[in-house]
């Protein structure tokens, strides 16, 4: 029996919850997989898995298993990158996912650099608004707005935010300007859909210690927030959005704070992996470019806030 090899197909199967996408995922057969668990339950005499018709789940003895077998794949891992001296040259393919308006924003335009420092990674980047299941989807670094709390995944919060409500000076001059949240509910609002839902998010208001969460009616709702920014660029209402995505907007006179004493603090965004590829040199170098942009945009947009428009 290869120990090592069983274990692989083993944390897999934990991962996915699956004798079938673990043998995908490895490139193998279901029958090989199934072959390597049977080994190793063999070899421990223990039963790693409840097996039913529908779903794998770990047995209390596979769960222990688990994480002693993840801390040493990850330091074998480790190891052989201190042996091909990745630290130093970073390689092997790299798949990412990072919010749409960041990626096009902020990532893209600063990609050329990163991949002249480090030619051997092979870069993959998908765009996203949802929140993605890093080891169903074999994404092995997120950028990640909101709160981060699978305890398999270790975020580095990077920067926070401010939700901002804002119009068009045009909107504004034909509706007026609300003194107020509730009066809100008589203008028209552009929203947000969240991934998988059926009514715009909530609008955050908070003033000293009052905060209020309002479920306001839209006339319109992107699950784009690119397309939202750019309905009320356009004169189609009020939308309410994280500071650092309508700072552009605001600088260039396109739209204007309104309800500035109302401002709440809006999600963090954070870099985010799973635990046990925190070690990895690729993973490192990436979120540290992540990070220092994200900052770098931050210092940006909290000049631009501060100066007069």
């Amino acid at each position: 029996m290869d120990q090592l090899t069983c274990m692989r197909s083993f944390v897999r199967v934990a991962d996915l919850h699956s004798f079938t996408r673990a043998a995908d995922a490895l490139g193998l057969s279901r029958a090989v997989v199934s072959t390597h668990v049977a080994d190793l339950e063999k070899h421990l005499r223990s039963q790693l898995f409840h097996r039913t018709t529908r779903r794998v789940g770990l047995t209390a003895d596979g769960a222990e298993y688990l994480v002693r077998c993840q801390r040493i794949l990850a330091e074998l891992e480790a190891a052989d990158e201190a042996v091909r001296r990745t630290r130093f040259s970073p390689q092997g393919r790299l798949r990412v996912d990072v919010p749409v308006v960041f990626g096009r924003s902020l990532l893209t335009p600063a990609l050329p650099k990163f991949i002249a420092r480090y030619p051997e990674l092979q870069l993959e980047v998908q765009f996203n608004d949802r929140i993605v299941d890093l080891i169903e989807e074999e994404i092995d670094l997120v950028v990640r707005v909101g709160a981060v709390r699978e305890p398999h995944l270790i975020a580095r919060r990077v920067v926070t935010t401010r939700l901002l409500t804002c119009a068009s000076p045009e909107y504004l001059r034909t509706h007026g300007v609300p003194a107020d949240p509730d009066e809100l509910r008589r203008h028209k609002l552009v929203g947000h859909l969240g991934a998988g839902s059926r009514r715009p998010w909530r609008w955050h208001f908070q003033r000293g210690a009052l905060r209020r969460r309002l479920q306001l009616p839209c006339n319109v709702a992107f699950n784009s927030i690119e397309a939202q920014i750019m309905a009320a660029n356009r004169g189609a209402g009020i939308v309410q959005s994280m500071d650092l995505v309508v700072a552009e907007a605001l600088a260039a006179g396109k739209l204007e704070v309104i309800l500035r004493e109302w401002s709440a603090p809006g999600a963090p965004i954070s870099v985010v992996c799973r635990r046990a590829l925190r070690d990895s040199a690729k993973i490192r170098v990436f979120a540290d470019f992540a990070a220092q942009l994200l900052l770098q945009y931050r210092q940006r947009v909290d000049a631009m806030l501060e100066s007069p428009h």
